[in-house]
């Protein structure tokens, strides 16, 4: 499994987390990437909240709860971390591809076929409340998300850490 490793710096109205997004292209086999499978396949892994639907057509993150999302039919072009002007990045997935967020990652929808769906969870304990950009200080963003600590095993195949290895032990401190 290749995952890229993507770092995204803070913008004005985005905390973005020192971890970096996690990008696993083909993560789930097509076949596999039904909506009910993905979301029992999270749950077996420890991840809960599961739920189906799209990525919103506006900028936000959460501070409460890191979040995987796995693209299970059609295609969009997903931003994240603000605009690419601002350091973001604009992503294309398809059935299959997975992304893990860590809090703070800010993520909207550009585009999208009629279709897409992706399938979301955060780690036990952790919800996907939503801040919109702009809505909180950066400072008590930060401080909220400092709290959290990183999930004990991979949504994708249960590993502990498995693909979270590429996120520190630990939350980087903040200069």
């Amino acid at each position: 499994m290749s995952v890229e490793s993507i770092r995204l710096p803070a913008t004005a109205t985005i905390p973005n987390s020192d971890w970096p997004l996690l990008l696993v292209k083909g993560a789930i086999a097509r076949e596999a990437a039904r909506s009910a499978a993905v979301e029992q396949r999270f749950q077996d892994h420890g991840w809960q909240g599961t739920w189906t639907y799209t990525v919103y057509d506006y900028w936000h993150y959460h501070v409460e709860g890191h979040e995987v999302l796995a693209c299970v039919s059609g295609t969009a072009r997903i931003g994240f971390g603000g605009e690419p002007e601002d350091g973001g990045r604009v992503l294309d997935l398809e059935v299959g591809d997975v992304v893990i967020l860590p809090a703070g990652v800010g993520h909207k929808r550009f585009k999208a076929s009629s279709d897409f769906a992706v399938v979301g969870a955060y780690p036990p304990g952790q919800t996907g409340a939503i801040t919109r950009a702009g809505a909180l200080g950066l400072q008590e963003a930060h401080r909220r998300i400092a709290a959290l600590s990183r999930p004990a095993s991979d949504p994708i195949d249960g590993a502990e850490p498995g693909v979270l290895a590429h996120w520190a032990d630990e939350h980087p401190q903040r200069a």
